[in-house]
């Protein structure tokens, strides 16, 4: 089954957790920029499967007029709910995800840090830790 035929919180989760996979495989294998980016598409699909969630939106923090689409948003209010602590280097992430857009590859870029920031993140959010056997199986076509 494939995101768009699941339920929205669903389809998120699986995305997720997916592009997690992706992600730290690629760093693995050097491909550090596109590595970051994808995991940079597992936070926003965490955050908006945070979102998606009736009972756990019942948790937020939400002001008149917050768009929960924008990512900046929907951590401000996550972070503001106490859903995460903010121990997340954003910004730190944001200049790595701009320099991962910007260049070809980092094969320079230590990513370690930042990993395991990511990794704290998605437990803080409740996708982290999950059972990759349960995935569906890596396509080794893919970049």
């Amino acid at each position: 089954m494939v995101e768009r035929e699941m339920e929205p919180e669903e389809g998120l989760l699986l995305r997720c957790r997916l592009h997690i996979r992706g992600g730290k495989r690629r760093l693995r294998q050097g491909k550090i920029a596109s590595g970051i980016v994808t995991i940079f598409d597992a936070m926003t699909a965490a955050m908006e499967w945070y979102a998606t969630s009736p009972e756990r939106m019942k948790l937020l923090k939400i002001r008149s007029g917050e768009n929960l689409k924008d990512e900046d948003t929907l951590y401000e209010i996550l972070l503001r709910s106490k859903v995460v602590d903010g121990s997340f280097d954003r910004k730190g992430f944001n200049k790595a995800l701009d320099r991962a857009l910007r260049e070809k590859e980092m094969p320079d870029y230590d990513y370690t840090k930042m990993l395991k920031d990511v990794e704290n993140f998605m437990t803080q959010l409740g996708i982290m830790p999950f059972d990759e056997s349960k995935l569906p199986p890596e396509d080794p076509s893919t970049f």
